[in-house]
């Protein structure tokens, strides 16, 4: 069988995805602060001027990073409200989605080098909790639709859902993130979704 020959694109896809993999290890390994262009481009097994012409700066690199990890998280498919189902049918839904991504090692591994490069600088992790949260505006709107129908009683949506993502991530990302511990199996998913709902709509039902 004849090999298709890599075309030009496909080759610059390939070490802009091998720079940034490179990129994403060395940050988890050294820190942002003292990973180097250089470290990065003998990891990816590219030269530096390669590395610098996909990205200008190491801050560029580490934002584009982040902006994986921001993609990782955004659910612009995800179910609206339905005024006709029941809630907790909806919400499980919402949240199963969730924890599916919560259960993924890449994001895991995108979430710990944001999660470094933010306590070693505030104003980093200001910009990147402000654009993450902006990624689960989902629930958010789910929350809002259910009040605006009636079906739910709160003046503050977003501060609703968070309250609803701090209960999930309680159980699906800190221990795993901070603490080592394995992401959840499809039962243990299933377990956190069904009681996160139930805790949330006693409050707010």
């Amino acid at each position: 069988m004849d090999c298709i020959p890599a075309t030009p694109q496909r080759l610059t896809d390939r070490k802009r995805a091998a720079i940034v993999a490179a990129a994403i290890d060395e940050f988890l390994a050294s820190g942002f602060d003292a990973t180097s262009m250089d470290r990065i481009a003998a990891r990816a097994n590219v030269s530096k001027r390669t590395v610098y012409n996909h990205f200008p700066s190491k801050e560029a690199l580490f934002a584009s990073i982040l902006c994986q990890l921001w993609d990782a998280s955004a659910t612009a498919d995800a179910p609206a409200y339905r005024a006709g189902e029941p809630l907790h049918t909806q919400l499980v839904e919402l949240l199963m989605r969730k924890l599916r991504l919560l259960s993924d090692e890449a994001f895991f591994k995108l979430a710990r080098v944001a999660i470094a490069a933010g306590i070693h600088s505030p104003e980093r992790a200001r910009d990147m909790v402000a654009r993450i949260g902006e990624r689960e505006e989902d629930l958010t709107v789910w929350v809002r639709a259910a009040a605006a129908d009636g079906r739910l009683k709160t003046t503050d949506p977003a501060f609703a859902s968070q309250q609803l993502h701090g209960i999930v991530k309680a159980f699906a990302f800190w221990p795993q993130v901070a603490m080592g511990q394995p992401p959840l199996d499809d039962a243990q998913q299933r377990q956190v979704a069904e009681s996160s709902a139930d805790l949330f709509l006693a409050r707010y039902a």
